[in-house]
């Protein structure tokens, strides 16, 4: 004689039919930027008092306020504005440059197995070189001129957008393509409205890690080649012994960063609104 399978309630689970009981109250955690700036904060008087107490040397470490006084003569003057836009115009050209050639590149890769295939091997040997390595051949083709710098920004940067593309394109759905063709959309067409809206978010993170290394591969030509700009004005402090003024220096570089990838993110969010990652929504 069988008897009925019993059904078993998960141990720590609801008992069906019992009144269901209070919901635990959440917790309302402290918001994420003012996290981020309490140990910003944290940092700024961590800083303030190693020096002073002689943890730091202060002759090399410099306590935060002496910064702060050096930042604020540093921007009163031309020199340091006119670089800021030197490395901002090398930046932006170079990043430009390399956004576009990243993105044709990579849907025309990216859209025929055979010249993935065929440049698969290419890309994996050209990709790993550091920018920093071209530096020679930098100098010795441009010298101290603004090719110098976009020699090494935009090969740098080409890199991760080519990459993200290359993803993009691959995660087209076969039957999006099948369905695209038996329709008869032409290349151009499919590359619109099939491939673009696939790509878009890779490309998008593309360009916001690609911002990020042309901005340090720009300070980098500075300081190393002597091109215009924030990375000069760093070696020269440097040289003469303004320890204060050198770290404020690095100090704006820092901002210049967080800045760009907040311009990014923005600029992200943006683009993608219809994206169910920047709505919030579930795919079921």
């Amino acid at each position: 004689m069988t008897g009925s399978p019993a059904v078993m309630a998960p141990a720590d689970g609801p008992v069906a039919g019992a009144a269901p009981g209070p919901r635990p109250r959440r917790r309302r955690g402290v918001p994420q930027s003012l996290l981020g700036l309490a140990g910003l904060a944290a940092l700024v008087v961590l800083v303030e008092i190693l020096p002073r107490i002689g943890v730091l040397p202060r002759e090399y470490f410099p306590p935060s306020s002496e910064i702060g006084r050096a930042l604020a003569d540093l921007v009163q003057t031309s020199e340091f504005w006119t670089s800021v836009g030197d490395t901002l115009q090398g930046w932006a050209l170079g990043l430009a440059i390399a956004s576009v050639a990243g993105v044709v590149l990579g849907i025309l890769i990216g859209g025929s197995r055979f010249t993935r295939e065929f440049t698969a091997s290419t890309i994996e040997f050209l990709r790993p070189i550091p920018s920093v390595a071209l530096i020679p051949i930098a100098v010795l083709l441009f010298g101290t001129d603004i090719e110098s710098k976009l020699l090494l920004v935009v090969y740098a940067s080409f890199w991760q957008v080519l990459i993200q593309v290359l993803y993009g394109v691959q995660d087209i759905d076969p039957v999006a393509q099948d369905t695209a063709r038996a329709y008869g959309l032409g290349r151009w067409a499919r590359v619109r409205y099939l491939t673009w809206p696939t790509a878009l978010p890779y490309v998008m993170t593309g360009l916001r890690l690609a911002a990020a290394v042309a901005l340090i591969l720009a300070v980098t030509a500075e300081l190393v080649i002597g091109n215009p700009g924030l990375g000069k004005l760093l070696a020269t402090a440097q040289s003469s012994g303004a320890y204060a003024t050198t770290y404020a220096i690095v100090v704006v570089t820092g901002i210049l960063g967080v800045l760009v990838n907040l311009a990014f993110r923005a600029v992200e969010r943006w683009s993608l609104s219809w994206h169910p990652s920047q709505r919030g929504e579930l795919v079921v």
